[in-house]
């Protein structure tokens, strides 16, 4: 079950003002991404109480998986919003999101902020090492950017875009499970799929 992509909708958690600000500015810059955020921070946080975080886990989980593409907002439009697959120039630049995101809260100096952006910033790294913007591997990638990162895969496949359909959920999975052992740890996923059919 695909979740409301209603930013109201996700689950109801305290933010701190200025994180409530961020998340404002991602949505200003570009309404797509901010329902992209709000959908894969509820993915997010069901991940999390299947994997047993406990309640400070889940709020920073929470608040990492709304500002995930934060970083975004630097990108310009003729990358972001651009009809059609990437060059290799602009993935370059479109990659360069999540340190831009991790960099960004860093400077407003919001609460949990260091932890925060580490969380944002290695959302995109790969168990094999594949991944960016650091190439980790393994455990040596916060469990909490795992976490955000197979949600932000399903729900990015599950989402129409301007050169492709939107996938159906079984086709994304089915991606994903070939994924495992590259992108994804196998046990993580596993567990991401359960919490899907816990919210069905």
């Amino acid at each position: 079950m695909l979740p409301s992509d209603d930013p109201a909708s996700a689950p109801a958690r305290t933010i701190p003002p200025l994180n409530r600000a961020l998340i404002a500015a991602v949505h200003e810059r570009d309404c797509h991404t901010a329902a992209h955020c709000a959908r894969v921070c509820r993915l997010a946080v069901h991940l999390g109480h299947r994997v047993r975080l406990d309640a400070t886990e889940i709020e920073l989980l929470h608040q990492a998986a709304a500002l995930h593409d934060l970083g975004k907002i630097g990108i310009p439009d003729m990358v972001l919003l651009k009809a059609g697959g990437l060059d290799d120039d602009e993935w370059a630049v479109m990659r360069s999101h999540s340190e831009r995101g991790a960099r960004l809260i860093i400077a407003a100096g919001m609460p949990h902020a260091a932890e925060l952006a580490e969380v944002v910033r290695h959302h995109h790294e790969h168990v094999d090492g594949s991944g960016y913007p650091d190439g980790l591997r393994g455990d040596a990638i916060p469990l909490l950017s795992r976490i955000v990162a197979l949600a932000d895969s399903f729900d990015a496949m599950c989402e129409p875009r301007s050169y492709r359909d939107a996938m159906p959920p079984q086709q994304a999975l089915s991606i994903m499970q070939g994924e495992c052992g590259t992108k994804f740890a196998p046990d993580l996923f596993a567990l991401f799929v359960q919490s899907l059919d816990e919210d069905a």
